[in-house]
């Protein structure tokens, strides 16, 4: 079988194959990241990585740490948690940029840290935007940041891929924020939740760099685990513009030749690759769409949205998905010789320094503020409710950030509305959501093919010493998609640091079955739907399950982030899809929250849950997954590790 760009990218920063082994989407692997970012969250890495007895960092020049979330933030205790981590830098040999420097993930490509085919982690969820690159940037947990800063490494379940064909060009007036609006909201029931998208198509050349880092970046709001465009000329160019700019900073990590050879050796899916997904675009179908509020999914025309004059009272064009200098450009246009309407404020940020520098050489900072926007400096800021310009109880936004879930940006009363910058801008001196040009309501061209990807054979697979071959018990089923943590864990308890791991026990799925405890007996093995474990990223999810006795977890589809907290604390969960939908259709009539299913049997060495005189197939765990379970979580391997 061929690989996708991701698995060939999957397959290079492996640690541990065999000579001429290669992976594929469902494998587990150990990989060794090129580099590792954190930003404030580095504050809570550091006791991590000395709890696990670390002296030193594996590789001082993996890691890179960037200041960005909370910069507004004057307080002594915060500057104080800046000045820690300044520190741990400056004592481990570490790349540290300073508030102001610029939003993490654009300071990790401006710098040069992110080159086309490498794979890079960050300690959150907007890493895709790497994806503009040619590269592959996914999300990893604290956890993972601090074994990677310990050993070099961490664990990597490789996804389905997903192959998103774009055709024709965009427009005028329409660029990549618009582009991932119209994908967020026309294929919005999962159809890439936990993939990663492989953008393929002639329509890829009409899009700028700056129009890929907004698309890339919001690929995480559409529930997918990155999305990575292809090496092309258009990057090329831009590579070699950051040489140029590199080089006159004196801060240059690749040259012109580097590129010329990462281009001519540039990955591409081999014409065998099983993508479990095609999806397609057509680029000259799509208008302005305003997506929400409340929800990135659900989006309206700017013609239908226009008509209705939705007043709004704060404006933003700022954030890691739009705050560059084309967007910055356009909307400056848009407001020159204009004022910001009464009532209304504007606030401006750009996602680095170096980029409100250009703006500013270019003029179009000025024309921003000379139409009344309020400049904040280069960091989110808002975007994630902190610092100036939080929206307020009533208040309606319209932003060019990434999410607007409820309470993102202030407020649980207020709403929040995504757009292009064009829109924010033209929405700010009107008073009103509305667009700087008309467009006739049209709805984007799509078309969606899902491919059944047969599952290898996975042979018979090696048990370590330590880990069950076997598992058997009741099956019990919760049908019920995107059950999420606080359902598995109620978030009264989360902060609750004082419960004993018998407390914790007692009191799993209390939020979504308050029988669970009655239904409930020891050994009893928990069946999902899909995406389970959604929402927020609480450990205990996964650690009160394990304390409760129950073997795994078998889903549909889970949560990546819990999955990784899962494994990261020794508990496994594993996908049978198959297995999810039999016991779905043969317990229809079943209406209980949690409904006592047949017996079930886990054969780790053969992959597949025996059920009913039926096997079902689930990716295999090797030595990876195995190694996390016996040892009981990440952190006592990396101290065996560190020990030995």
């Amino acid at each position: 079988m061929g690989q996708t760009i991701i698995e060939k990218i999957a397959t290079r920063y492996a640690v541990g194959l065999a000579e001429g082994e290669k992976v594929h989407s469902g494998d587990y692997i150990t990989i060794r990241p090129k580099h590792v970012m954190t930003h404030d969250n580095t504050g809570a890495v550091i006791p991590k990585f000395r709890s696990i007895g670390a002296k030193q960092m594996a590789n001082p020049r993996q890691p890179v740490f960037a200041i960005d979330h909370d910069i507004q933030n004057k307080s002594d205790e915060n500057l104080a948690k800046y000045s820690r981590i300044e520190a741990f830098a400056r004592e481990n040999d570490v790349d540290f940029y300073p508030p102001g420097t610029g939003i993490s993930h654009q300071v990790m490509i401006e710098q040069g840290y992110v080159t086309p085919g490498c794979m890079a982690v960050a300690s959150d969820s907007h890493s895709n935007i790497y994806g503009a690159m040619a590269a592959l940037g996914t999300p990893v947990v604290r956890t993972d940041a601090a074994a990677i800063w310990a050993t070099g490494e961490t664990w990597w379940q490789v996804p389905p891929v997903a192959r998103v064909e774009l055709t024709g060009a965009p427009r005028s007036g329409v660029v990549g924020k618009d582009v991932i609006i119209a994908l967020c909201g026309e294929f919005n029931n999962d159809e890439v939740l936990n993939h990663v998208v492989e953008f393929t198509g002639d329509g890829v050349a009409s899009l700028s760099m700056d129009d890929r880092m907004s698309v890339a970046n919001m690929t995480t709001e559409w529930g997918a685990l990155a999305g990575v465009f292809p090496f092309d000329e258009v990057l090329r160019e831009y590579l070699y513009g950051r040489v140029e700019s590199l080089e006159k900073a004196g801060s240059a990590r690749y040259t012109r030749a580097d590129v010329d050879r990462w281009f001519g050796e540039r990955d591409v899916a081999d014409g065998d690759a099983a993508f479990a997904a095609n999806l397609a675009l057509d680029l000259s179908s799509v208008i302005p769409h305003v997506a929400g509020p409340d929800n990135v999914k659900t989006m309206t025309s700017l013609p239908e949205i226009s008509s209705k004059r939705v007043a709004i009272q704060k404006a933003y064009l700022l954030s890691c998905v739009n705050a560059r200098l084309e967007d910055f450009g356009v909307a400056a246009g848009v407001v020159k010789g204009r004022r910001v309407a009464d009532g209304v404020k504007f606030y401006i940020a750009a996602a680095s320094q170096e980029i409100e520098r250009q703006a500013q050489e270019r003029g179009y900072w000025k024309d921003l503020v000379d139409a009344g926007a309020v400049t904040l400096p280069p960091g989110c800021g808002p975007c994630i409710g902190l610092g100036e310009g939080t929206i307020g109880d009533g208040e309606v936004g319209i932003s060019a950030t990434n999410r607007n879930f409820k309470g993102r940006m202030g407020s649980r009363e207020a709403k929040v509305f995504l757009a292009s910058p064009s829109v924010v801008a033209a929405s700010a001196v009107a008073g009103y959501i509305t667009a700087p040009v008309d467009f006739e309501a049209a709805r984007p061209v799509t078309s969606i093919t899902r491919n059944e990807v047969s599952a290898r054979d996975a042979g018979s697979v090696e048990i370590l010493d330590g880990f069950p071959e076997k598992v058997a018990g009741r099956a019990l089923v919760m049908n019920r998609d995107n059950l999420n943590t606080d359902g598995i864990y109620a978030g009264k308890w989360t902060y609750k640091d004082d419960m004993t791991p018998e407390e914790m026990a007692g009191v799993v799925f209390e939020n979504y079955d308050e029988n669970f405890s009655d239904v409930y007996r020891n050994g009893d093995i928990v069946v999902g739907g899909r995406n389970f474990g959604s929402g927020s990223s609480r450990e205990q999810a996964a650690t009160a399950l394990k304390y409760r006795g129950i073997p795994c977890v078998i889903a549909a589809s889970f949560s990546q982030t819990y999955k990784r907290n899962a494994f990261n604390n020794g508990f496994p969960v594993f996908e049978s899809p198959d297995l999810v939908d039999y016991l779905k259709e043969t317990m229809k009539e079943h209406g209980e929250p949690t409904a006592v299913g047949p017996d079930i049997e886990v054969d780790y060495r053969a992959s597949v849950v025996r059920c009913d005189g039926r096997e079902f197939a689930f990716p295999a765990l090797g030595r990876v997954p195995q190694a996390l379970i016996v040892a009981g979580g990440a952190e006592n391997l990396v101290k065996e590790r560190l020990g030995s």
